[in-house]
């Protein structure tokens, strides 16, 4: 059975030109982490200090082995939480009518 945890980033407060280096392989991190089915929600405040991730994992040991793999994950600090559910709305395309 797969766990769902919610996990929160806080982002440097200053991000430097390392940090912003790794901008590009880190959306294509979460890119392929959500095709494969470990990213439900991946989410940035407006403010630019925090991330949300909605992911799936086995236990908390091969969650944190994804994280491992985000390219950003040595200059942030991280909450992990375990969720009974996480409920989205469907992004369904509008049924198209023959008349």
């Amino acid at each position: 059975m797969l766990n769902q945890y919610i996990i929160e980033l806080d982002l440097p407060p200053v991000l430097s030109a390392e940090f912003t280096a790794l901008i590009p392989a880190q959306r294509a991190k979460v890119n392929e982490l959500m095709h494969n089915g470990d990213i439900r929600s991946y989410a940035l405040a407006i403010d630019r200090a925090r991330l949300w991730v909605v992911m799936i994992a086995k236990d908390e040991l091969h969650l944190r082995e994804l994280l491992a793999g985000f390219p950003i994950i040595d200059f942030c600090q991280f909450t992990i939480t375990e969720l009974l559910f996480h409920d989205m709305a469907s992004h369904e395309l509008p049924r198209m009518s023959m008349n």
